[in-house]
């Protein structure tokens, strides 16, 4: 495929309500889109969602927009590539790190891919890896710590959430709100057979915070989700070892390079693969090798993105290495009715369809023009 020419967006999302984990807030789902254009008209559509401030990531906003527009675009511009394989790799050399921004590019040249194959992306991806795509996922509700920090309000939105059919439960934990947040959460579930999972974003230190970790251990968790910083790699395996309640690996799993040391290390084995943490489609099939070989389990996170942005992770989902619930939630759940750019539905017993069409097909048009702002003409990115 030749890409002919590109597009840079910005898209702004207002929230319905502000979404808290343990490192900051966001009030609204602020990104970047890039839109790469072939000669036969054809387009294809990524999105790069890291947050504007640094509280989950080393990456910002601000500066994946830079360096997409000065760096990253004009590698791909005017260049012919056999798929996007080769666009991954035109985007790593002589760049390190900068996930969300090569993502952004990436998860384009992938969906531009699947436009002009007429397929999915799922489909696609599934075609890469030689394994089926499923026709649907299962969803789990993710809530964040709420505004007013009371046990009450979060116990209604667990309750709200299971009425809504979802599979699994995730509430978010920091030291001082763990073991208060699960019993809050239990009330909202109302005994009823769901499982629940806590993520912290690394907002644990070993050993100073053991006793919270060992209360979380006693609590019949299906896995606790990223308790120490990032670069706690040893950390972790070490932990998965201390602990009964499996750990799983959010900000860590970095690469297919971190994938492989956690493995050597016997480290945790429950993955959240985030397309755009760790780069792009084309490291997810790296990982998600890597997982086939020493046996992780897998499953879709989200930042959450927009429905555009979604679609990548809708795709991941859909193998069948991804054995738990996704992040994967309705649009109507952030951002309220007929409000996404790509509207996502889920049916009363918790799952999400894998749509069969590129982002092209799918797109309102209408409400993307109304929620987007061009940073750069196609003539200046190009």
């Amino acid at each position: 495929m030749r890409i002919a020419r590109a597009e840079l967006l910005e898209l702004t999302l207002p929230l319905l309500e502000p979404f808290v984990i343990s490192g900051g807030a966001m009030t609204e789902r602020r990104s970047l889109v890039v839109v790469l254009h072939d000669e036969d008209g054809r387009a294809g559509y990524g999105e790069s969602p890291p947050f504007e401030l640094p509280f989950y990531s080393e990456e910002t906003l601000p500066g994946a927009t830079d360096l997409v527009r000065r760096v990253l675009i004009p590698r791909v511009v005017g260049r012919e590539f056999a798929g996007p394989e080769e666009v991954d790799a035109a985007l790593r050399e002589g760049v390190r790190g900068n996930p969300f921004a090569r993502a952004g590019v990436e998860t384009a040249a992938w969906d531009l891919e699947a436009a002009r194959s007429n397929v999915g992306l799922a489909q696609l991806l599934a075609q890469r890896l030689a394994v089926p795509a499923a026709a649907s996922v299962p969803c789990g509700v993710a809530v964040g710590i709420p505004v007013d920090r009371q046990p009450a309000t979060l116990t209604r939105q667990v309750y709200d959430a299971l009425t809504q059919g979802y599979r699994r439960v995730k509430i978010k934990v920091a030291p001082g709100w763990d073991e208060v947040a699960v019993r809050a959460a239990r009330q909202g579930m109302a005994g009823k057979d769901v499982p629940l999972t806590v993520d912290a974003n690394g907002a644990y230190e070993w050993p100073t915070h053991e006793s919270h970790l060992r209360l979380l251990d006693q609590a019949g968790l299906l896995y606790i989700e990223q308790p120490l910083a990032p670069d706690e790699l040893v950390g972790h395996a070490r932990l998965a070892e201390t602990l009964k309640t499996p750990i799983c690996l959010d900000e860590t799993l970095r690469s297919a390079a971190w994938a492989r040391q956690v493995a050597e290390l016997d480290g945790p084995k429950i993955w959240n693969i985030k397309v755009h943490r760790v780069g792009g489609v084309t490291e997810v099939c790296r990982i998600y090798r890597v997982a086939e070989q020493c046996g992780a389990k897998l499953w879709a996170g989200t930042m959450p993105e927009s429905g555009l942005g979604s679609q990548a992770a809708l795709a991941v989902a859909a193998l069948p290495q991804c054995v738990y619930p996704s992040d994967l939630e309705p649009s109507a759940r952030w951002y309220g009715r007929d409000v996404d750019v790509i509207k996502l539905t889920m049916s009363v017993d918790g799952r999400m369809a894998v749509p069969g069409q590129s982002v092209g097909r799918l797109l309102d048009r209408g409400r993307f023009k109304a929620c987007t702002r061009a940073i750069a003409k196609p003539g200046e990115v190009s």
